[in-house]
């Protein structure tokens, strides 16, 4: 037993180190000298520790000063495409979640006929790549005048989630029928024991989705790629790769880009380490295996 429990550990730390070793070598690149980093490019420390690299993705370091440390000259506005990829995925987020809750409410606790058949249907589209989906969706914001907006990017993905729907539905399948026959019993319409009662009851399964359809929508790049190539509407993502790209291809900042992606995925770190263990608890009220 004693034996099993320490290959057990071993395994597991192996796993970890192996997990965060990328995350340290991205910030071990953004702590180094752009210029001195070809020099030991094997290093598990930071080669001539600096905090150049942010000072560039901040935009807070003066051009000789960025000049001197390796940097290429690019610039990104970290602030504006911060914000722009806190409003695509909030307002994404906060669509997705509603009508997928509403429509699961529909199908798991509303009788009507050909239920069922939809919901078998709906089924259909958890197999149907979502890349197939692009063009379609790319022609229809083009004609409605909807490309380089808040509206192009998130309209297509606002009101329907196949998994969404499937993982609130199960959930609400388990929920007891006594206290909704009681509101019904007093009068309750289907809309209100849906957002007194049922919603309510809710609140875990919903704050999972809402976790995962946030850093999702976060990490998008291909879409908002498709519809958008103006900086006012420009998410993080999209801003990286443009910074990555404005780099001559001979002193390409890797310190600076590392930085910019650093500070860009902290908000994520910080929502897995903060509601990591409702994430886990909450896949397993809903029954999915």
């Amino acid at each position: 037993m004693r034996i099993g429990r320490t290959v057990a550990w071993g395994y597991l730390v192996v796993v970890l180190l192996v997990t965060i070793f990328p995350f340290y070598w991205i910030l071990r690149t953004a702590l180094s000298n752009n210029f001195a980093m070809s020099t030991d490019p094997s290093s598990l420390l930071p080669v001539d520790f600096t905090w150049g690299p942010f000072k560039r993705a901040l935009g807070l370091a003066t051009p000789a000063k960025a000049a001197a440390e390796g940097g290429s000259g690019a610039k990104i506005d970290l602030a504006l495409a911060l914000w722009n990829s806190v409003v695509y995925a909030g307002l994404l987020t906060l669509c997705t979640v509603v009508f997928s809750a509403l429509a699961a409410y529909a199908f798991a606790r509303l009788r009507w006929k050909g239920r069922d058949v939809v919901f078998g249907v709906l089924l259909t589209a958890l197999m149907v790549p979502s890349v197939f989906t692009l063009l379609p969706n790319f022609v229809l914001m083009k004609d409605l005048g909807l490309l380089n907006t808040f509206g192009g990017m998130i309209l297509p993905g606002a009101f329907f989630s196949a998994f969404n729907i499937f993982f609130l539905r199960q959930f609400m399948l388990g929920l007891s029928n006594e206290v909704e026959e009681a509101a019904i019993i007093d009068g309750a319409g289907p809309l209100r024991v849906c957002f007194r009662i049922v919603l309510p009851m809710s609140v875990a399964p919903m704050a999972t989705l809402t976790l995962l359809t946030f850093i999702t929508t976060w990490n998008d790049y291909f879409w908002p790629l498709l519809v958008t190539n103006d900086e006012s509407v420009r998410p993080l993502t999209l801003a990286l790769a443009v910074f990555k790209q404005s780099s001559p291809q001979a002193s390409l900042d890797w310190a600076g880009l590392m930085a910019a992606t650093l500070v860009a995925a902290l908000p994520m770190l910080l929502l897995f380490v903060v509601f990591g263990r409702r994430l886990v608890n909450s896949i397993g009220f809903t029954g999915i295996k």
